[in-house]
């Protein structure tokens, strides 16, 4: 794994907490409901928010995180706790509404307030058909937190499709240069960024590498 140039920043807490392009699935939000008081989750499909909410308000039919959920749990020191931490995850997400990170405010019509810190879980690059797409959706994903507040985000780099459901969909091909210089001009000043090899070996996607990256918003954003 390549060394960082960035170190790795003491654990991020606040109020709210805003997932963009949260999708139908849990998992980014595990850890995340222990520091966060709220959590708000966008999304661009219809179909995605009411699988997610299905399991939110535990309904039949709804997918089983309880795996998943068990191994975050034993990360963090004790399995058993399972039960109390979807309760806990359950409580804390409030809103799950439709988002456009393509408009300068993505949850338009509802403006939301400045939140704390907003996560990004392999959305843009998927959303986004240009470089200049990209920059714009995280100037606009980027207006969603507070100034001082954080950037959480993970993307594939040099990906150009991934399959799913024996359905291709395209991705834009991104550097790690790239993107921490568009997270550095949305406004934000990266404090973290790692890169791990990824090789799906099924065929299923094309990508190379998964970039974490945590950014914090400048006081004044300008350029």
């Amino acid at each position: 794994m390549p060394s960082s140039p960035h170190p790795a920043p003491d654990g991020l807490r606040g109020d709210t907490l805003v997932d963009v392009g949260c999708g139908p699935t849990i998992y980014q939000l595990l850890s995340a409901c222990e520091h966060f008081q709220e959590i708000i989750a966008l999304d661009y499909t219809d179909q995605n928010r009411r699988e997610l909410e299905k399991w939110l308000r535990n309904e039949a039919g709804a997918f089983d995180w309880r795996p998943v959920v068990e191994y975050v749990c034993e990360l963090e020191g004790d399995r058993e706790k399972w039960a109390e931490k979807e309760e806990k995850l359950r409580k804390k997400v409030r809103r799950v509404l439709k988002c456009d990170v393509t408009k300068a405010n993505p949850t338009d019509p509802v403006s939301l307030p400045p939140a704390d810190c907003i996560v990004s879980t392999l959305c843009l690059e998927a959303a986004c058909k240009d470089l200049a797409a990209f920059l714009g959706a995280l100037r606009n994903i980027g207006a969603l937190v507070k100034p001082g507040g954080h950037l959480v985000m993970l993307t594939v780099l040099r990906e150009t499709y991934y399959a799913f459901n024996k359905q291709v969909f395209s991705c834009l091909r991104l550097e790690r240069n790239t993107v921490e210089e568009a997270v550095e001009s949305a406004g934000f000043d990266v404090k973290f960024s790692e890169v791990e090899p990824y090789l799906p070996g099924d065929g299923s996607a094309d990508c190379e590498a998964i970039l974490s990256l945590v950014a914090r918003r400048r006081a004044s954003v300008t350029g």
